[in-house]
């Protein structure tokens, strides 16, 4: 009966520990963030949905770098592509090209010391970034910059949501397809873009250089409007409250994690009860342990209220997008889940052009065409402990 006691008290304290911990590390966090809106631009963008053609534009506008390279990813990894990647940051670096390479410390745990070495060897500029440290310790391991953005010569840029690893071409059986969606952008909002990676930077090295006027050359404009909105924790969740209330026929959501506010999904059933029509696409199978079985609650009511939530069945949906009446789209890292409205930091780009929104509209309908539609009756069955304990860690997931 003692040593169950002692059991007990130490769950207890530990308990107590990693939440005063995560509310302690969060009120840090937030404390003198400001809301930051970028100006409305207008830029050349496409969209990637395929990690190879992705890479072999991108690997291509790397290697016609003439000034400088910054790059922020949440994960690279140790394999054949990831390699492939750092050799071209290498050579670029030995051409006198100017490379800035900041990765999250957690999701790029795989990047080796002798790597990094060998990275500064070469005269690469390396951070990693969110580095997991005390006082809150529980808090800043889950506290991650999710933001997959790169700013070639201040002119190009790319946002979305691949990253570099073997599963992003394919490679991963488990995984494969892959499906995502990724930004390029050519014109104004580089700008916005490379901003908020010199934010980053100097968060990370003590080093400021937004100052610098050799990172914001002169730029063209474009044909489409849109918007640069970052977030760090904090904001996303009035923005996405935001599109969803303005909607006045349809909403889509895509997203690998449904996993909402209650603030969004009292948004989103206020919506269905003003007639809105919801589309939700996530992934049949799941990347992450009990993200699924968290999205499995809210899913059920919005279906009871005439929700259509299609699963996607071939292969692993990871898109990152939010498309409201045909007159606003939103494509970036941040997923519908409580991670990336509270914890994370995210970008997002807001695009405000019909055709390039039909563009969008025409590859989700693939994609669409590529899954099979959840009944109600079918989520029911799925009812299950899995459901009960990823109840606990929503806030986490």
């Amino acid at each position: 009966m003692t040593i169950i006691l002692t059991v007990a008290a130490i769950l207890l304290i530990i308990a107590l520990w990693l939440s005063l911990d995560f509310t302690l590390g969060r009120k840090k966090q937030l404390q003198g963030l400001k809301r930051v809106d970028s100006p409305f631009r207008v830029s050349n963008i496409d969209i990637f949905t395929q990690g190879q053609e992705l890479f072999a534009d991108y690997f291509s506008e790397l290697k016609k770098a003439t000034h400088h390279i910054h790059i922020l990813f949440y994960i690279v990894k140790d394999d054949k592509i990831s390699k492939e990647f750092l050799s071209i940051l290498k050579k670029k670096a030995d051409e006198g090209v100017e490379v800035r390479l900041l990765l999250d410390r957690m999701g790029s745990f795989p990047i080796k010391k002798k790597t990094i070495e060998s990275l500064k060897r070469h005269g690469i500029h390396f951070s990693f970034a969110h580095t997991p440290k005390l006082p809150y310790l529980f808090y800043t391991f889950q506290a991650r910059n999710h933001r997959k953005i790169t700013i070639i010569d201040g002119k190009i840029g790319y946002i979305g949501g691949f990253n570099i690893g073997k599963e992003y071409i394919n490679l991963d059986p488990k995984l494969s397809p892959w499906r995502d969606y990724h930004l390029k952008m050519a014109g104004e909002g580089a700008a916005d873009l490379q901003k908020e990676f010199l934010v980053d930077w100097h968060k990370e090295t003590n080093t400021n250089l937004l100052a610098n006027n050799a990172y914001f050359p002169a730029l063209h404009t474009g044909k489409i409007q849109h918007q640069i909105i970052p977030s760090k924790g904090a904001f996303l969740e009035d923005t996405f409250s935001s599109l969803i209330n303005r909607a006045k026929t349809k909403i889509f959501i895509g997203t690998p994690y449904f996993i909402p506010s209650e603030r969004l999904f009292n948004d989103l059933i206020a919506a269905q009860e003003r007639g809105i029509a919801l589309t939700i696409l996530v992934p049949k199978i799941s990347d992450h342990i009990l993200v699924k079985e968290a999205s499995y609650p809210s899913l059920r009511k919005l279906l009871e209220n005439g929700a259509a939530v299609y699963e996607f069945q071939t292969g692993f949906y990871h898109a990152k997008t939010i498309i409201i009446d045909d007159e606003v789209c939103d494509i970036g890292t941040a997923n519908f889940d409580r991670r990336s409205l509270f914890i994370n930091y995210e970008i997002n780009c807001y695009i405000y052009d019909q055709p390039f929104i039909k563009k969008v509209q025409a590859v989700i309908k693939k994609d669409i065409q590529d899954s099979r539609q959840l009944s109600l009756t079918e989520l029911n069955r799925r009812r299950n402990i899995k459901e009960w304990a990823a109840r606990l860690f929503a806030p986490l997931l």
